[in-house]
């Protein structure tokens, strides 16, 4: 009996892999009241990225929200979206100055947004030029501004150092269970010991918007030049958290909040100028990275590498760090599993200098010469995920640790196991993409918003066409296909999990949005008295990247 229940089950797994039907289309089903610019120049190269559309779903199921920066670069606009048609609906929210829609939260009542500002004229220690500083805002479901708590500037880890976030760059993840938000986010040093460096900074927040600092989950400079970040929450602090630095890694540094070699290396990568093969989405990327399995204690990182050769002693860093040559011109898509937020599956990355395998740990995806990009993940249970990625089939490849230029051949949607296996073949699309958060919904699909445009990647930004819209399509991935939804996953700490969604007649037809604006927030800071925030338990390390 048991030998056949176990054939039974293997033959229902197999049979559970994504078909053309898996994926449903809502094109151009939400009209903003706003225009946005769906296009961000990325670091370095100027080539496309999307800009990142934060989307986030109640943990009732009856409403979602979508985070999207004016067209204008100035003023963060959330949409309440019906989770059913995936229309605007309800009243906007408006937050003056935002810089950047860099998280989002969404709750029964309201929402979190993570963003970033300029502090009014004449604030005192305030960074110069009016640089962004990072802030978390919370509103109720009516629109009502209900705090607003500075998570860098002035007052904020002064013994550290004050910091800013002209690109935040980051995420924002909720834990009704542990109790806190919690930011993860790339800033830069005006004072003290690191000014005019990058790194990248963890803050937790009480629901009430207190700003706290927990010794071995708080940070104020973690992974130096950080370039991609990957978030999510767990049952208590220190969050599951993963960064890409200018060293030469990528570091699961949930225990250090840094990237120390006490930590736990995920991948060797080719760094250049600050750039390491944009593994998290490079500029405006740094989104759907982790995934937790259902409530279960596994979670699943994916990204994309060129892998690594031949490692080398790095003497700007010292003994238990490497560099790396690339093995590939092109990027694939890699993934990891990790048994819990701080253990990953299997080796993680050597750091033996001379070995000429520097990634034999990694479980590739894909393994071909087309150059993949923009990967992401969730999951749909305890035991099934969905990674996605852009490809050109033809790259030209410029840049050793940049991006790809050439022509767009689709994305991919490619259902995996908790055991990091493939599960079927991916299925490929030439008009869905992803641009914003990977939720997986009450009735267990997993869906994203998209904007329905000609997407190009064979030209810099600004070779190509301006465009902006109004208009946000969705996209929706099942297991059963389009019309027959999966069973809803188990409800996990993570604002993208949900119960049932409940709509009324009124909600299912989309409504006009109408717009509200913020009131004016009183600044605040934490008191002088609040503890600082602790630095990254790991070793010192130096601050620059390799130049070329």
């Amino acid at each position: 009996m048991r030998l056949t229940l176990s054939f039974l089950l293997n033959v229902s797994l197999s049979l559970a892999q994504l078909t053309t039907s898996s994926l449903e289309k809502h094109v151009d089903s939400a009209t903003l009241a706003h225009s946005y610019n769906p296009v961000k120049e990325a670091y370095w190269t100027g080539y496309p990225h999307h800009r990142r559309t934060p989307f986030a779903l109640s943990p009732d199921g009856k409403t979602a929200y979508l985070a999207y920066l004016d067209a204008s670069e100035t003023d963060v606009h959330v949409q309440p979206i019906n989770p059913t048609t995936f229309a605007a609906t309800g009243t906007s929210v408006t937050i003056k100055g935002a810089k950047e829609a860099g998280g989002l939260v969404a709750h029964d009542d309201g929402f979190a947004l993570l963003t970033n500002e300029a502090l009014p004229s004449g604030t005192s220690n305030a960074p110069a030029g009016n640089t962004p500083v990072p802030v978390l805002y919370r509103y109720n479901a009516a629109g009502t501004q209900s705090w607003k708590t500075f998570l860098g500037g002035p007052g904020v880890d002064a013994e550290n150092g004050l910091v800013a976030s002209p690109d935040l760059n980051g995420d924002l993840v909720f834990s009704a269970e542990a109790g806190y938000y919690a930011a993860y986010f790339v800033v830069t040093a005006y004072s003290g010991w690191a000014e005019g460096h990058f790194g990248d900074a963890i803050r937790y927040v009480k629901p009430d918007g207190t700003l706290e600092n927990i010794p071995g989950a708080s940070s104020s400079w973690g992974c130096s030049h950080n370039t991609g970040i990957a978030f999510e929450a767990a049952d208590a602090p220190p969050y599951a958290s993963i960064c890409a630095e200018d060293q030469g890694a990528i570091w699961l540094n949930t225990k250090t909040q840094g990237m120390g070699n006490n930590g736990v290396k995920v991948s060797n990568e080719k760094v250049i100028n600050g750039g390491s093969n944009e593994p998290m989405g490079g500029t405006s990327g740094s989104y759907s990275g982790l995934a937790r399995f259902g409530s279960a204690s596994e979670y699943i990182f994916s990204w994309v590498s060129r892998g690594a050769i031949d490692l080398t002693t790095n003497d700007w860093m010292g003994a238990g760090y490497t560099k790396s040559a690339n093995r590939t011109s092109n990027r694939n898509v890699a993934i990891a599993l990790f048994s819990d937020k701080s253990t990953i599956v299997g080796e993680q990355a050597t750091s033996v200098v001379g070995a000429a395998d520097g990634d034999k740990q990694i479980n590739w995806v894909t393994e071909g010469t087309a150059d993949c990009s923009n990967a992401h993940v969730a999951a749909f249970d305890a035991s099934q995920a969905l990674v996605t990625w852009e490809e050109i089939a033809s790259p030209i490849c410029d840049f050793e640790a940049m991006g790809c230029r050439g022509k767009f051949t689709g994305t991919h949607y490619q259902l995996v196991n908790k055991a990091g296996e493939k599960v079927g073949s991916p299925i490929e699309s030439l008009d869905t993409t992803v641009s914003g958060d990977l939720v997986t919904m009450s009735d267990g699909r997993i869906c994203w918003p998209y904007v329905n445009m000609e997407w190009r990647l064979d030209a810099v930004t600004r070779a190509l066409p301006a465009s902006t819209t109004s208009d946000i399509s969705f996209a929706c991935i099942s297991l059963g296909g389009a019309s027959s939804p999966a069973e809803p996953v188990p409800e996990t700490p993570a604002s993208s999990a949900a119960a049932a969604p409940v709509s009324s007649a009124a909600e299912t037809e989309a409504a006009a949005p109408v717009e509200t604006e913020a009131a004016a927030p009183v600044v605040s800071a934490p008191a002088a008295s609040e503890p600082r925030v602790a630095e990254s338990a790991a070793p010192a390390f130096r601050l620059g990247f390799e130049a070329i």
